[in-house]
């Protein structure tokens, strides 16, 4: 299993969207480094679901549930999508400001690759930001 972190605005898609809809298609990716990470993703696998823009913070998890296929929002072959289902909104959502300050967490690809909406997780940063939220 690995771990992954998918980034969207709130006022677009937010943790309570994913939560009230149990299962979605992951869409709208248009960098070839964020599909090739979506292409990466495992059936089973878990991603930090990651409010941006506003109050930028991780605010869940979810968990992949089908594989790599072909975005229905667009007919160029380019661009695929995963389904996620919808696992918990973490107790205490952890700000971008706490994850640039943890000492353990300045070599994550959230703070190196700022905008990259799809990115991989490492199991240690994964572990800590859970623990952070108090899960």
């Amino acid at each position: 299993m690995a771990y992954w972190l998918i980034k969207s605005e709130p006022s677009t898609y937010s943790i309570e969207d994913m939560k009230k809809d149990k299962t979605t298609f992951w869409s709208g990716v248009r960098n070839y480094q964020a599909r090739n990470n979506l292409k990466a993703m495992k059936k089973g696998d878990i991603c930090l679901f990651y409010h941006s823009v506003t109050n930028p913070a991780v605010v869940g998890l979810v968990k992949v549930t089908k594989e790599a296929y072909q975005d229905p929002t667009t007919e160029e072959t380019a661009w695929v999508v995963v389904d996620v289902t919808y696992k918990s909104t973490l107790k205490k959502p952890i700000p971008l400001a706490e994850i640039k300050a943890h000492p353990l967490l300045q070599e994550m690809a959230l703070l190196k690759l700022s905008r990259l909406s799809v990115q991989p997780v490492r199991d240690s940063e994964f572990e800590m930001i859970i623990k952070m939220s108090g899960e």
